[in-house]
């Protein structure tokens, strides 16, 4: 499975099977999980067969079940952690779904565990990660138009919009979407993408949008443009 098509089945799953995850699972995972620790400065930590921080009242309001695995997405306290932790979470996420795992990001209906996590100083923990294997593959929701989110039309580059509609694809809190891209013309023979966050009560919109981005660099390919 490509990331591409990773972006098309994957789909947020709450409810998981009894079943531990395999070593050569496990050392994917922390492999990838330590080369993108370093290329994002994270401190993603993989807990495994670890039930208690998703059996509170939240968890179970959240409607999660069976979540014995999950990653506890923590960095240094900074303006861009949320984006950064959404951009190369997002990544962890898309990898798992090809080594045939399902996965949830997880905003409050969690609880922190004593003992399951380190914290260097500076650090704070932004959300968590649910993973392991779905009881099933999760379900597609709505999803807006390239043109609620987006200057996409018949002028704008091919790869643009490819890049909105693969944008469209990403997970957001509550599915609220709250994003935009705008193609800005070229520059020094470079073409200029601007992504902006929305308003939102609800929160994570920073989040929201750096996962949105890695979405939009694997539709529309990373080389074709640069972030404004």
């Amino acid at each position: 499975m490509t990331i591409q098509e990773a972006i098309e089945a994957r789909h947020s799953v709450r409810a998981y099977k009894e079943q531990p995850l395999t070593d050569d699972v496990v050392k994917m995972l922390e492999e990838k999980i330590t080369q993108l620790n370093n290329e994002g400065q994270l401190h993603m930590q993989l807990i495994q067969n670890e039930p208690k921080a998703f059996q509170g009242t939240m968890a179970k309001y959240g409607k999660f079940r069976g979540v014995n695995n999950y990653i506890v997405m923590a960095g240094q306290k900074s303006e861009n952690l949320d984006e950064r932790v959404g951009y190369y979470g997002e990544q962890l996420v898309l990898y798992a779904q090809t080594l045939g795992l399902n996965t949830c990001w997880v905003g409050l209906s969690y609880s922190k565990v004593p003992g399951t996590y380190v914290l260097g100083e500076g650090e704070k923990i932004a959300c968590y990660i649910a993973i392991g294997y779905g009881e099933t593959q999760g379900v597609s929701h709505s999803i807006k138009t390239a043109g609620q989110v987006s200057n996409a039309s018949d002028i704008t580059p091919s790869w643009f919009r490819k890049g909105v509609e693969a944008a469209l694809l990403a997970p957001t809190a509550v599915n609220q979407q709250k994003f935009s891209f705008e193609y800005m013309g070229m520059s020094n023979s470079r073409h200029l993408v601007l992504a902006k966050k929305g308003f939102s009560m609800i929160g994570y919109t920073q989040l929201d949008l750096g996962i949105a981005k890695y979405h939009f660099e694997v539709g529309a390919g990373k080389d074709n443009f640069v972030w404004v």
